[in-house]
């Protein structure tokens, strides 16, 4: 079965940049200008992963990881944080909330490749 990932940055180059990175995969992707209608998109699908910014309007990447994370069908879904925030309480705050990976732009390919790997095959 086909594993679902979702992108969420409010970077339609990045948004670009991800969808390249796992063209060759054998993965569906999914994208989200941000958080709120990362929310939108979710239920929806049943998404596998979760590629998050941190800044984005309306709803952020800590608000949108709050969220999924209190709803019990996500409670197991690999969340990967992609942000321009390198300051430690920022990565602290992020993981605390429930990701599972931070990573710090700029990125390339075989980085975000690799922490995908980790979680979906």
């Amino acid at each position: 079965m086909q594993q679902t990932i979702l992108a969420v940055d409010d970077s339609e180059a990045i948004r670009k940049f991800i969808m390249l990175a796992f063209k060759l995969r054998s993965f569906k992707m999914l994208i989200a200008s941000d958080g709120m209608e990362a929310l939108e998109v979710l239920p929806n699908h049943d998404v596998d992963l979760l590629i998050t910014d941190l800044n984005m309007p309306n709803v952020d990447g800590f608000e949108l990881i709050k969220t999924v994370r209190e709803n019990p069908k996500y409670a197991e879904m690999p969340i990967i944080i992609l942000s321009s925030l390198a300051d430690d309480r920022d990565i602290e705050r992020g993981m605390s909330l429930g990701a599972n990976s931070y990573l710090i732009k700029p990125f390339n390919q075989k980085k975000i490749q690799y922490e995908v790997s980790k979680y979906l095959s």
